[in-house]
């Protein structure tokens, strides 16, 4: 599997240590379009965060997108099997017309929590999306970042870095095919 040597955008914080996040000038509530439908998924899951680890986990998924809110929202439902069991996931993705920034939050059917979001915006079919989180006690940032270059096989993957984005560690990757 094929990993993405795009740069991530430099990371600014303000003077309270927060993100600051602005969209891009093409930023649209359609960003995510070529992402409607069904899609088969091979992951690349890396096993060990932050530990120099280069053994990944690899497993198949399955996803579908729709559109909510007359397009300025879209949900989708990510379905795998870890360990012999079954694992679904629930994304939620919502453009702020104001802003032209998405936000995207998660939730699975391990936690029952929805996670605090990503946020960002699309440019040149390729989005990054970021937060500060706490990842086994430590604070990091982690981007999401959304290649959508190939439309009918586009790739996400995430990173942290716990740098305050000078240096980052990709953990995982999903390599998606539209079946519909």
């Amino acid at each position: 599997m094929k990993t993405d040597s795009l740069e991530i955008p430099k990371v600014n914080f303000d003077e309270n240590g927060e993100l600051l996040i602005v969209a891009s000038e093409s930023s649209s509530k359609d960003d995510f379009d070529f992402f409607q439908g069904k899609s088969v998924i091979r992951n690349k899951k890396l096993k060990q965060r932050f530990a120099n680890s280069d053994e990944w986990i690899e497993f198949p998924s399955t996803q579908e997108m729709y559109k909510i809110l007359n397009g300025i929202g879209n949900i989708d439902n990510f379905l795998a099997t870890f360990d012999g069991e079954p694992f679904e996931g629930m994304t939620v993705r919502l453009f702020n017309p104001k802003t032209k920034l998405w936000s995207i939050y998660w939730s699975d059917s391990n936690t029952g929590v929805l996670d605090k979001p990503v946020i960002g915006s699309f440019e040149n079919n390729v989005g990054h999306f970021f937060s500060k989180d706490i990842y086994e006690g430590k604070d990091v940032i982690q981007v999401f970042r959304w290649n959508a270059r190939d439309q009918n096989n586009p790739v996400w993957s995430q990173a942290m870095s716990d740098d305050k984005g000078k240096t980052w560690e990709w953990n995982w990757y999903m390599y998606m095919t539209k079946t519909k």
